[in-house]
């Protein structure tokens, strides 16, 4: 990795600015010990992180430049369960069972696998009581 020289003092200053936190600034570290041409491993024992990690900022920075060094918000917890299978569910529970299931009233764990049998999504008794 090349690095210019405005690049370079970027770096630095985010290595010795008091206004910058300390993760940020090995981070910064990390770039900079790859543009002098130290191998992968060498600076992850340098920095105290793993191998991992440091192909982690280093694929940042050249994506977004100084900004990826910085911590991003991480994105909201992936869909468990498809919104279809939610809706069925919540159209279950106004409804009787069907005869076939013999059932008088639904419970969490009958309705839980009656969904996974007949929709093929497997869901859990705990999440259909959540729900």
């Amino acid at each position: 990795m090349e690095l210019t020289s405005d690049e370079r003092a970027e770096l630095r200053a985010l290595i010795n600015g008091t206004e910058v936190s300390a993760v940020v600034g090995t981070r910064a570290r990390i770039v900079l010990w790859h543009a002098e041409g130290r191998r992968k491993k060498d600076i992850a024992v340098l920095a105290g992180v793993s191998r991992p990690t440091v192909d982690l900022w280093l694929g940042r920075y050249a994506d977004e430049g100084a900004a990826g060094l910085f911590n991003q918000r991480p994105s909201g917890p992936r869909e468990q369960v498809p919104a279809r299978i939610r809706s069925r569910v919540l159209a279950l529970t106004r409804m009787t069972p069907p005869t076939e299931t013999g059932l008088s009233h639904w419970s969490s764990r009958e309705m839980a696998a009656y969904v996974t049998r007949t929709e093929g999504v497997a869901v859990s008794y705990h999440w259909v009581a959540k729900l």
